[in-house]
């Protein structure tokens, strides 16, 4: 997916989890935050960002921040890019043999899941994970307590009773990392809760993503999935 027209800033605070203070110009200008996540590894003041201009003009904010720069590692931090990148991808990259049926926002039961694919005699739910938390070389989720990820993933656990296929796809959206491992610092129910998915038949998918833009005061923002990354569960060796 692409940004097309994005400027750099210095990210200086953030008042609230929706709103970031930024320097453009030389000038402090509130930014939307695409990101509700922690993210206080990466946004610290100081901290180099990429900022998206607004075409709305009735918006209160005039940008949006949509990266930051960790030292030289660029890491995209739109929470709406990932099942957009998981839609492309699927398609680009033909992981589905025979695909016949793509569906975003499908309701199965009580239960929403974020992409529904069918291809061959198969039928399948998709739930995408965007992740931002890096620490030497190991891609980390949740950086915060995600009940509702904990119920996703029971959610999927029950599609495969039922028949269907299940993904939990974790786009990461950063490279280079080594390995994805659940946060069980953070929320230990959500490593077990992945672990106990992963032997009952749910597929725990990692990838990681190239975050591109030229340096140049406008240009385009590129993100694009790239390579599997090995997922580590508790317990493994």
């Amino acid at each position: 997916m692409e940004y097309h027209r994005t400027i750099q800033g210095i990210f200086l605070e953030r008042p609230n989890r929706f709103i970031a203070i930024c320097l453009i110009d030389g000038s402090r200008q509130p930014c939307h935050v695409k990101n509700t996540g922690r993210c206080r590894e990466l946004l610290i003041p100081g901290a180099a960002v990429i900022l998206e201009p607004s075409q709305n003009p009735g918006r209160k904010t005039n940008y949006s921040l949509i990266a930051v720069y960790k030292g030289s590692m660029l890491v995209n931090l739109d929470s709406q890019a990932p099942n957009q990148l998981v839609w492309e991808w699927i398609q680009k990259e033909n992981f589905f043999p025979g695909l016949t049926v793509l569906k975003r926002e499908v309701t199965h039961g009580s239960s929403r899941f974020d992409l529904y694919a069918e291809y061959g005699t198969q039928k399948a739910f998709i739930e995408v994970k965007g992740c931002t938390l890096e620490e030497n070389g190991t891609a980390l989720f949740p950086d915060a307590p995600t009940e509702r990820g904990v119920k996703h993933i029971l959610e999927l656990e029950a599609c495969v009773r039922e028949g269907f296929q299940a993904f939990l796809f974790v786009v990461i959206q950063m490279r280079p990392v080594r390995l994805f491992r659940p946060n069980d610092r953070t929320h230990p129910a959500f490593g077990q809760a992945l672990l106990h998915a992963s032997q009952n038949g749910v597929h725990i998918l990692a990838y990681d993503c190239d975050v591109i833009r030229p340096a140049s005061p406008v240009s385009a923002l590129n993100v694009t999935i790239q390579d599997p990354v090995p997922v580590r569960l508790p317990f493994d060796a």
